[in-house]
């Protein structure tokens, strides 16, 4: 619940009477639309202070309330697809008075989070999931013997991957009660939801009319199969063609829609007829709602105000610190550019995330060289793979962790083909508020282990500059760079990249005794503890190794043969860069001579939200845990006080 001591915050009399959605069960429709608009100046009002997505949640508010209402939660199984959208769902469901703590440290999620609440029986960070997940719990939910009903609420986004087609044909075959809410709030399948549109939806949903529909199809059965299977296609062409859900039919599940979104005299009637039907199978209910609904300044915005840092509820204007030095991101997209203006073959590709990766820029400056598939990260590696075989360039910028989603793709369709992919990996490591679901954590080892791939990380800007020229020069098989999100170090930037030699590394600092191997963007952190561990008296060589893949064996020979102690730094999960090193010096017969490794990595552990710095102290991937490290490794005595103890997750 908002303090009361708070002045910022709005009258909310109602809502402050609603702990759960129980509470809500007895509520006239009149008492609920003003709920409604209670929440939505509550969600404004809390995200406003925190941050976060603001957007999404402001389009289904109505709808919310409607679900929350007519379902039976938690005994009833409510899912969201994506969980960004899931703020006043949290706030309804007895997490109001936490509100201020999401996506920070020991805080609520910005996702739902099984752990969380009973009422989250399903996490989703990635999209388009809800509808298998459900699936299986209404198939669940027959096994046992139960009556309860599950509900996937789906974006119209979260509804552009194949994973979610996927799962409404299971459904229609399966013919097990589901009940999917398609939230479309962008593509508009079917425009029309004025009150003839509510009408036929209530109607098509009743319980006569789905009577009458089911005791047709009883006495088409026994009529000759032509005729039986004529009856039935021309029975859903002709609602398809009213309401637009032919496709969802022709599936096996019927559609009702589409539904105003932010009328609850429309939504309300439609989800009682749904609950209370006697018919079987799976339904669709298409519901049209508007993305940052209900505060001017969201509706104004291109992205509907999607993701935001903390914000002026009046003027929208968003608190953003100002700048130090350009985001990867950023410098990733100028890089491409550059590359792009020299070479018209080079494409770029991204899976429905343009802004987040850069390429919006690209986007505007080459509107015909650039591609959002939107979320297909298959169809995106698989569509590169053929650009590549008829002799272009492709970047498909992916973040890491959602590129996992493609790794057959990955495989078999470059790999194996040894086609000239550029894939470039966004957000490679930990990303602070969006937690464990968005972490790059596994791409140097899934990536790593495979045939042909040729995998950089640069240490700074300059460096990835670099590495995007290289990409774009190397032509002999799948090539792949991975950055962290977030600001570079401040290193001035040069027009363009330039080449690197592949698989070659390079010397930072000089030393004799402790040789530190930094891949990616701890080198900074490397050349901190390299200073420490100098003012102890311990000379360090600080080297970057720039590639994974090939390996700079020539470079780890010579720090292996001149130093009592190598330490390997990645912001990756064990299995990347740490394990091949360890690979080449065991198989070189290296570890036979007593020599002192560590591979420093992330934790076998997932790390939940938290701000970036507090994630990488607490992996122990910062300067102080570096220098304990070459410490330990020494023999040095009572570390922890010598060095910084690095936090627990």
């Amino acid at each position: 619940m908002t303090s009361p001591s708070d002045p910022s915050a709005p009258h909310t009399p109602l809502l402050d009477r609603v702990s759960r959605p129980a509470d809500l069960r007895n509520l006239s429709l009149e008492q609920l639309t003003q709920l409604a608009a209670e929440l939505r100046a509550e969600t404004i009002h809390s995200v406003s202070r925190t941050g976060g997505h603001l957007g999404a949640g402001l389009g289904v508010v109505e709808l919310t309330v409607a679900i929350h209402h007519v379902f039976d939660t938690p005994g009833d199984r409510l899912i969201w697809d994506v969980g960004h959208q899931c703020y006043p769902h949290k706030i309804l469901t007895g997490r109001r008075d936490r509100m201020a703590t999401i996506r920070q440290k020991d805080g609520l999620s910005g996702f739902t989070m099984r752990t969380e609440s009973e009422y989250d029986p399903f996490g989703a960070g990635h999209s388009s999931t809800s509808i298998s997940a459900g699936l299986g719990m209404a198939v669940a939910r027959d096994y046992a013997g139960d009556d309860t009903h599950v509900i996937a609420v789906i974006g119209d986004g979260s509804m552009s991957a194949g994973m979610a087609y996927e799962a409404m044909n299971n459904a229609g075959a399966l013919k097990s009660r589901l009940i999917v809410i398609l939230n479309d709030n962008d593509m508009s399948i079917a425009p029309p939801v004025g009150a003839m549109s509510a009408y036929l939806s209530r109607l098509l949903s009743s319980k006569s009319y789905l009577n009458i529909r089911q005791a047709l199809k009883q006495i088409a059965s026994y009529f000759p199969k032509p005729i039986e299977l004529a009856a039935k296609r021309a029975e859903e062409f002709t609602r398809g063609m009213v309401t637009g859900g032919t496709l969802f039919e022709e599936m096996g599940l019927y559609y009702v829609g589409p539904i105003d979104g932010h009328r609850l005299e429309h939504l309300i009637p439609v989800l009682r007829n749904i609950r209370d039907s006697e018919a079987k199978g799976p339904f669709l209910i298409h519901v049209v709602t508007q993305k940052g609904r209900g505060y001017a300044p969201a509706e104004a915005s291109a992205d509907k105000y999607h993701g935001v840092t903390k914000f002026d509820v009046v003027s929208g204007t968003q608190a953003k610190a100002a700048a130090k030095a350009p985001s990867y991101t950023g410098v990733f997209a100028k890089a491409l550019m550059a590359e792009a203006e020299a070479d018209d073959k080079i494409i770029a590709i991204t899976a429905a995330m343009p802004s987040g990766t850069g390429l919006d820029k690209f986007g505007e400056k080459f509107p015909t060289r650039c591609f959002d598939v939107g979320i297909a990260e298959q169809h995106a590696v698989t569509f590169a793979g053929g650009l590549a075989t008829e002799g272009y360039k492709p970047f498909c910028a992916i973040y890491s962790t959602f590129l996992q989603r493609a790794y057959d793709q990955v495989v078999h369709d470059i790999a194996v083909q040894n086609l000239p992919v550029r894939f470039a990996l966004d957000r490679a490591g930990y990303v602070g508020a969006d937690g464990a679901t968005h972490q790059g954590s596994f791409d140097l080892a899934y990536l790593g282990c495979l045939p042909n791939f040729t995998i950089m990380a640069p240490a700074d800007e300059v460096e990835l500059m670099h590495m995007v020229a290289t990409a774009a020069a190397h032509n002999t098989g799948p090539i792949a760079l991975r950055y962290p999100r977030g600001e570079g170090v401040g290193l001035e930037l040069p027009a363009r990249g330039t080449p690197l030699t592949i698989g070659k590394g390079r010397i930072v600092r000089e030393g004799t005794t402790i040789a530190l191997l930094s891949l990616g963007t701890r080198l900074a952190e490397c050349l901190k503890a390299a200073d420490e561990l100098a003012a102890r008296g311990l000379s360090t060589t600080v080297a970057d190794a720039r590639f994974v893949k090939p390996l700079d064996t020539e470079l780890i020979n010579r720090l292996a043969d001149n130093h009592e102690v190598v330490i390997t730094v990645e912001e990756g999960a064990a299995g990347g860069f740490g394990a091949a090193v360890l690979h080449h010096l065991a198989g070189s017969g290296r570890l036979d001579k007593g020599l002192r490794i560590r591979a420093l990595t992330m934790p076998d552990a997932f790390f939940e939200h938290m701000k970036p710095e507090d994630q990488l102290l607490a992996a122990g991937l910062t300067a102080p845990s570096i220098v304990a490290a070459a410490l330990r490794a020494l023999g040095v005595e009572d570390v922890e006080r010598a060095s910084e103890k690095p936090v627990r997750a």
